[in-house]
């Protein structure tokens, strides 16, 4: 790490305290992310890393989300959690045919959190580090216009954004038929640039033979041109961290 980052760190560190919080439960990997996306402007990198442990401590009070919180929503088996794509990232995998708009919102929200943390921490290796992304599949392929929910596809984009930055490592949105586009480009007004260039719509042969490539044949599922299974959610079992 040079110097110059050395000292935006320091001044993010002062700037967190004098909103009346602390940085010591987190090491410098975590603080970068926040700085990455508020363009290493310390004071502002600071303002959202206590917006972050203040919505944490509100919506996650007990620190993670169980399974039985966000039971409804992973009853319907739409989320499947992949192991570690080439360059090591976990791939989550989300069938938009089995997704109906929740009326629970609460709940909603609640498990993209837990769908979120539980992806993270997937590929933890003894201990969290502070810099782990994730590779996320929005496979569109057989949806109709019940399973449309540009509200919760913003709520999902907008909690990567405000409250897991630099989290995503690319996100592939698969089989978008022609009456999403338009629910597409609402819900892209909600993205910031950073996001929407991390996002890929596979629609060629070269960007299908990418996706591949970037996910790796031993983790993507067979449905989508690899050689793994598909891996439910809830049937994910995390190693418990090191003391």
């Amino acid at each position: 790490m040079g110097e110059t980052q050395e000292i935006t760190l320091t001044q993010m560190r002062k700037s967190v305290e004098k909103l009346g919080s602390s940085t010591e439960k987190h090491g410098d990997p975590t603080l970068m992310r926040f700085l990455i996306a508020r363009s290493m402007d310390p004071n502002k990198a600071a303002k959202m890393y206590v917006q972050w442990q203040k919505w944490r401590t509100s919506l996650v009070p007990n620190g993670s989300i169980s399974d039985s919180e966000v039971a409804e929503e992973l009853a319907a088996k739409k989320i499947y959690l992949q192991s570690l794509s080439n360059k090591g990232f976990p791939v989550l995998i989300f069938e938009g045919s089995k997704h109906f708009p929740s009326k629970d919102q609460l709940q909603f929200k609640k498990f993209v959190v837990h769908l979120l943390d539980k992806s993270i921490a997937s590929s933890f290796k003894g201990r969290e580090i502070g810099n782990e992304k994730l590779i996320g599949v929005l496979d569109l392929k057989n949806i109709s216009y019940k399973n449309v929910d540009a509200r919760g596809m913003i709520t999902g984009f907008q909690f990567l954004q405000a409250y897991y930055p630099e989290r995503l490592a690319k996100c592939f949105i698969l089989n978008m038929p022609w009456f999403f586009v338009s629910v597409w480009r609402l819900i892209s007004r909600f993205l910031d640039k950073a996001t929407l260039e991390k996002i890929v719509i596979v629609t060629s042969d070269d960007e299908r033979r990418d996706f591949v490539k970037e996910v790796g044949e031993e983790t993507l599922p067979e449905e989508y041109g690899g050689r793994a299974k598909l891996r439910p959610l809830q049937e994910v079992k995390l190693v418990p961290l090191e003391d």
